[in-house]
């Protein structure tokens, strides 16, 4: 049985409202990435950020309680955890006492933690904080106007990437075209992506008509982002790179992964117009 068919994605499912972390459905990693050549040693460093937008509680007094809620998990993690029983998990809190903020975001961490398989960090801030409404681009060269005729739209072709040997850059692109399917349910997942990289002048062209074939691919967004990672990896060899995806929410949680090469820092949480 695939394990996925033993979660509660695409399932009709009772929305409770005790506290249950039996709820949360992790995922091995290991599986995707043995299909794109990764083993036990990554070739990448990174972090999947999660934002929460729908977390609430009931304090000491009985009083509903809400904030906004940061994620961070690490790629190094064995595994990710299911995207709709985070959900799930996240909405048990509604009708659950807790005394105070930091007793939930230790709760939290702990029970992330179990289904990661590594540390998972808690950023609990209030919806009138300023950090709160930060908006901004994703800073870089956008893509998506090139005049490209277009007819692949799955599954993906590394073989669209194509660079430049003679010509050495530094440089952040920037496409807001990446969509791709949720494996089970073949919902819509979009995406801003940003890739900055040293190495040979990539094509511009090829990488776009290759984010575009994402279009009809299905695979959730951390291994969507994996594998952009490694196709421009193995395809254009830059001695950087870092690949980061914005993407828009859903049920009330949005997933951003980051992957890059040792020595770069990790992201900031910033939203894009989009989320």
């Amino acid at each position: 049985m695939n394990p996925l068919d033993q979660s509660s994605l695409g399932k009709a499912v009772v929305y409770g409202g005790s506290y249950d972390p039996a709820l949360l459905f992790p995922i091995a990693r290991a599986e995707k990435r043995s299909e794109l050549g990764i083993g036990t040693t990554l070739p990448f460093i990174g972090i999947d950020i999660w934002n929460a937008f729908e977390l609430s509680w009931l304090d000491a007094r009985g009083k509903p309680r809400v904030v906004i809620a940061e994620f961070r998990v690490p790629a190094e993690s064995p595994n990710i955890i299911e995207s709709k029983s985070f959900k799930l998990y996240l909405n048990s809190y509604m009708q659950t006492r807790v005394p105070d903020t930091d007793t939930l975001r230790s709760q939290l961490s702990r029970d992330l933690s179990a289904a990661a398989g590594a540390p998972v960090s808690v950023v609990l801030t209030t919806p009138t904080s300023p950090q709160a409404a930060l908006i901004a681009n994703l800073a870089g060269e956008v893509i998506d106007d090139l005049p490209l005729e277009v007819s692949h739209y799955g599954p993906p072709r590394a073989d669209f990437l194509y660079s430049n040997e003679e010509a050495v850059v530094e440089e952040t692109l920037v496409s807001h075209l990446l969509k791709s399917n949720c494996p089970v349910t073949g919902q819509p997942d979009w995406a801003s992506l940003q890739i900055r990289y040293v190495g040979p002048r990539l094509g511009r062209d090829g990488l776009l008509r290759y984010l575009v074939s994402y279009r009809e691919h299905n695979d959730f967004h951390e291994q969507c982002v994996e594998r952009v990672f490694m196709d421009i990896r193995q395809r254009c060899a830059p001695s950087r790179l870092s690949v980061y995806a914005r993407y828009t929410r859903r049920g009330g949680l949005d997933i951003n992964p980051f992957r890059c090469t040792p020595g770069w820092l990790m992201p900031d949480n910033t939203r894009t117009s989009r989320q």
